[in-house]
């Protein structure tokens, strides 16, 4: 039987090896994630179900790309998972029903609602409107950015 020291050593398996450096992997990505994202940024939330056709739909068309838009960085995608308890910082959202459902929040507040999946080009419409309507909201803490027409999206 063979003990370990709790440091690991070359010695050691590779799987235990692995696992210490995935975990290690995991917090680092974690932290950057939270230090690039400031308290109160804008957040689209969606409230997704795991056997949504529509959820299925915009994951497919516009869930590789979205973080990547000029949208994505302005209001990056948050998930939740419909019918589950709200996480501490979204309880002044009143879910439905319906999924998808699209939520932009921002500074504890929400802003709008897309509810459904419309299709690609509607998506990127209805959003728009959101967006405006954020640069409309009193801005109380300056970290919201007004998004840049001029730069093209990778969809088209």
């Amino acid at each position: 039987m063979l003990i370990y020291s709790s440091l690991p050593t070359a010695s050691m398996p590779l799987p235990v090896l692995t696992r210490i450096a995935l975990s290690f992997a995991g917090f680092a990505a974690l932290a950057v994630a939270l230090l690039a994202t400031p308290a109160g940024a804008a957040e689209l939330v969606m409230f997704e179900d795991a056997g949504c056709v529509w959820c299925a739909r915009f994951n497919a068309e516009i869930g590789p790309i979205y973080q990547k838009t000029d949208e994505g960085k302005r209001a990056p995608l948050r998930r939740v998972e419909s019918g589950s308890a709200l996480p501490a910082d979204l309880t002044f959202i009143k879910p439905e029903r319906l999924t998808p459902l699209f939520v932009l929040v921002d500074q504890g507040r929400e802003i709008g609602r897309i509810r459904g999946y419309p299709g690609e080009d509607h998506f990127w419409g209805l959003l728009d409107s959101l967006l405006k309507k954020l640069d409309d909201a009193p801005n109380t803490n300056g970290d919201s950015v007004p998004l840049n027409k001029d730069s093209p999206r990778t969809n088209g």
